[in-house]
């Protein structure tokens, strides 16, 4: 079932690894057609559990409304999502370092761990290496699960160099998804103990993390690509969480794109955004000055 979608404004190991090296995509096409070959399971049920979708990547030229390159020593953490790889960063980490900001891609096994354990193991080591280098800012961009590691995080941490957060496609109240399959033993084996941990429940930890008290910008995604999450989902969604669950107490902004959850990250408009509220702190275009 497909639903119409309407834009809208509203208020792996654990290695970390610099932009600028060369990471290997996942070789998505030949894992679904491996699953095809086995006669396993079928293509509906097998999009609808896995966190890796199959989508023509976007990469379409960058081009910021400003300019102005960022201030020495900020840095930049970037944190990929659910069963992704550090390689879905890596046009954003590039927007970034031509900005001016000094970044770190975080790689994570997260499949293998729990929230907790991620943020405490694999992110609280990123943030001590760019402390170690001098940073004066750390600033996080996050895609989907890497936004819940750094509320996480800060929520048992105190960050002096703390600067701004953007989240892209964060399941900040949890998704349907998981309420629904999320005992399949199907979505364990794909998911792991952290997906398992992104339900609506008022004591799943996304929610009982609670609201934040420093500078978030949500960007959500308002397409989605596979039609039986979506039926899972109330209103509005990216095929993964409702626009709705993607909102946090105590952010600053939010603001829709016609985009899909995978793909959220690489897209030239999120770019550009996740740069203006590094910037600003705010989605809105800044105010020209004489």
């Amino acid at each position: 079932m497909t639903k119409e979608k309407q834009s809208q404004r509203s208020h792996s190991s654990g290695t970390l690894m610099d932009h600028a090296v060369l990471f290997q995509i996942p070789q998505q096409r030949s894992i679904v057609s491996s699953v095809l070959r086995s006669g396993i399971i079928l293509l509906p049920l097998f999009l609808s559990l896995t966190a890796l979708f199959i989508a023509p990547y976007h990469t379409s030229a960058h081009a910021s409304d400003d300019q102005r390159a960022a201030s020495p020593q900020e840095h930049v953490i970037l944190i990929h999502g659910m069963a992704r790889s550090a390689s879905c960063m890596q046009s954003m980490a590039e927007a970034l370092q031509k900005a001016g900001y000094h970044t770190t891609i975080l790689d994570y096994p997260s499949r293998k761990k729990t929230i907790h354990a991620l943020s405490e193991q694999h992110l609280s080591p990123a943030v001590k290496a760019c402390q170690t280098k001098g940073a004066t800012k750390i600033h996080f961009v996050t895609h989907s699960l890497g936004g819940i590691l750094v509320r996480d995080y800060l929520h048992h941490h105190k960050l002096a160099e703390l600067g701004k957060v953007v989240m892209l496609a964060p399941p900040n109240q949890g998704s349907e998804v998981v309420d629904t399959i999320g005992h399949w033993k199907a979505f364990a084996l794909v998911n792991g103990p952290a997906g398992k941990q992104l339900g609506t429940a008022d004591n799943s930890p996304p929610n009982a993390l609670g609201g934040v008290t420093y500078p978030v910008g949500i960007i959500a995604g308002d397409r989605s690509i596979n039609p039986i999450n979506s039926w899972m989902i109330p209103g509005s969604d990216d095929g993964k969480v409702s626009i709705k669950h993607t909102k946090l107490e105590g952010m600053r902004d939010h603001i829709v794109i016609h985009c899909t959850h995978p793909m959220i990250m690489k897209r030239s408009d999120a770019i550009d955004l996740s740069l203006r509220f590094l910037r600003h702190g705010s989605f809105a275009k800044a105010k020209d000055t004489p």
